[in-house]
């Protein structure tokens, strides 16, 4: 009995520990920011240009901007948790083809911005983003993409600004309910900051809201994105990845999707271009 008392108080001690250190260091997990510093000259950006935007909070944010085309659509673009500046400039070079705009933002304590990522902290680098893009086109010409854990940011600008449309690539309902499908015997809701729950405010988004998700996503599930899909109630669509993961969605065929938007997007019919969309793309082994 004294032999399992001991063992039970061992693992207990383990168990308060490591629920400590992921504590401690949460943000920094959820965070793993880049710190390589780029620009549109680097990234052979051709037709964007190197810009910074001020947040509300006196932050500085790094972002590759490209100036739309009059009655063209302009591209707000999240990247994900893993993401930069860098590693996203050919989706950015491909988005605003054709006369499009595009703004790739650097969220703060990413890629040169200044600040430490936080919740609150990457919603006010949204409103910060946004209020610029308002500053060249009309709400109704702004497509708001976000992947990952960018999917959380713009879904919650949506809920409390006018966009044209949404693209939520590889979304989560919560990245709580991330974080518990990876630690379930620990009480995440209890002890996570940055929960980025999607699913509580997606019913408050009116904008036409375009869905895409891996069938093998190991990062986050792919039940979470069909769960979200279920909560929205504006005009919307769903496009399962048959072979994809978490990453590459949009090289995957998503591409062809987004770009279909756009061009209804500038149509004034955003929604019309669900009808032309397929709801599958690839075929798992």
């Amino acid at each position: 009995m004294r032999w399992l008392l001991k063992l039970g108080a061992f693992a207990a001690i383990v168990y308060f520990a490591m629920v400590a250190m992921l504590f401690t260091t949460q943000r920094s997990m959820q965070y793993p920011a880049s710190a390589r510093v780029t620009n549109v000259e680097e990234a052979r950006l051709e037709g964007f240009q190197d810009i910074t935007i001020e947040t509300e909070d006196g932050e500085t944010l790094r972002a590759f901007w490209h100036p739309p085309e009059e009655g063209r659509a302009l591209v707000l673009y999240f990247h994900g948790n893993g993401g930069s500046l860098w590693n996203r400039r050919d989706r950015a070079r491909l988005l605003a083809r054709d006369g499009r705009g595009g703004l790739l933002v650097s969220y703060r304590g990413y890629s040169g911005s200044t600040g430490s990522p936080t919740e609150a902290g990457l919603h006010r680098d949204a409103r910060a983003a946004y209020a610029f893009a308002r500053e060249h086109v009309p709400a109704r010409k702004i497509l708001g993409y976000g992947e990952s854990l960018g999917t959380g940011v713009v879904t919650r600008l949506a809920a409390e600004h006018e966009l044209g449309a949404i693209v939520l690539d590889a979304p989560f309902t919560s990245t709580a309910d991330v974080a518990q499908r990876i630690y379930p015997f620990i009480p995440v809701s209890w002890l996570m900051h940055d929960q980025f729950r999607s699913i509580d405010v997606i019913d408050r988004v009116e904008e036409p809201i375009l869905i895409m998700h891996g069938r093998h996503d190991q990062v986050v599930p792919y039940d979470f994105g069909r769960a979200l899909y279920a909560a929205a109630i504006s005009e919307k669509h769903f496009i399962s990845f048959g072979n994809s993961g978490h990453v590459s969605l949009f090289e995957d065929g998503g591409m062809d999707a987004v770009a279909m938007l756009l061009s209804h997007l500038e149509q004034g019919s955003p929604e019309a271009a669900f009808a032309r969309m397929p709801r599958l793309i690839g075929v798992a082994p």
